[in-house]
């Protein structure tokens, strides 16, 4: 008997691009879980065109609102999308085939690579950096955490598969977006801190060359030409921006990854 999938994702205002995200696990999934926090537009119309279970829950963080999506599956395997996100056909060709073979009961979530697609483009740039996170879970055996900053989902590796194709993520409209994003995540990342370290103050001197580095070279946004550097450059500044704001009340557990 083949298993059967819940997919949950958690919306506000997307009604710009929630229609490309459900429009990639329809025939794939066997029910679409959306926890809404107060869409003003267009988003729960959309999601209940597709035959979205639609359900309202007032904004606490990240993780807790992925907890309380994880409650309301009838399903014990769960595909968690974030609105601004896709599967490729690849990538729903593979869960198909995955869960038409019965997968490994050893294996409780699979991890995928997670990359970015820049504003206004349909894919990735040339030689896109990545994230790996498990998307794909049985809740019996991990969930996300009740942390408002912290919605990762840890396994151990024994117990964890790997599904190569891609989700792609085009979590920024414009360079706007980025900042007014980032700056209510950091904002909200500071009040999960442990106590003062000595080497953050020290780290905002550097902190701006060190970070435009990373993203420009080593995540390679120098394939994104005048645009990537200007991603670059601004992420540079956001990362900066966030020691300032912990400085005062300590240091982040987790360098979180821009949103």
């Amino acid at each position: 008997m083949q298993r059967k999938i819940s997919c949950t994702i958690i919306t506000y205002n997307e009604e710009d691009r929630i229609a490309r995200c459900l429009n990639s696990v329809r025939d794939l999934v066997d029910e679409i879980i959306v926890v809404d926090s107060g869409s003003s537009d267009r988003t729960i119309e959309i999601c209940r065109s597709f035959g979205a279970k639609c359900f309202h829950n007032a904004w606490v963080g990240y993780g807790q609102q992925k907890r309380f999506a994880e409650d309301l599956t009838a399903h014990d395997w769960i595909l968690n999308l974030d609105a601004d996100e896709w599967l490729t056909d690849k990538t729903r060709a593979q869960i198909q085939n995955l869960f038409r073979n019965k997968p490994d009961d050893e294996i409780y979530g699979y991890q995928f690579k997670i990359k970015q697609v820049y504003p206004g483009a349909n894919k990735p740039r040339l030689l896109a950096d990545y994230h790996l996170y498990i998307r794909l879970y049985n809740k019996n055996f991990c969930r996300f955490p009740d942390s408002a900053v912290f919605d990762e989902v840890k396994l151990d590796r024994k117990n964890m598969g790997f599904i190569s194709g891609p989700i792609f993520h085009q979590s920024i409209l414009s360079i706007r977006h980025l900042i007014d994003k980032n700056v209510k995540y950091y904002k909200l990342q500071s009040k999960e801190i442990n106590k003062s370290h000595p080497s953050t103050i020290p780290r905002i001197a550097v902190e701006p060359f060190t970070v435009f580095f990373k993203y420009y070279l080593l995540k390679r946004h120098f394939t994104g030409g005048a645009y990537g550097f200007i991603v670059a450059a601004t992420i540079a500044m956001l990362r900066t921006y966030r020691l300032i704001i912990i400085s005062s009340s300590g240091k982040a557990k987790k360098d979180l990854p821009v949103r």
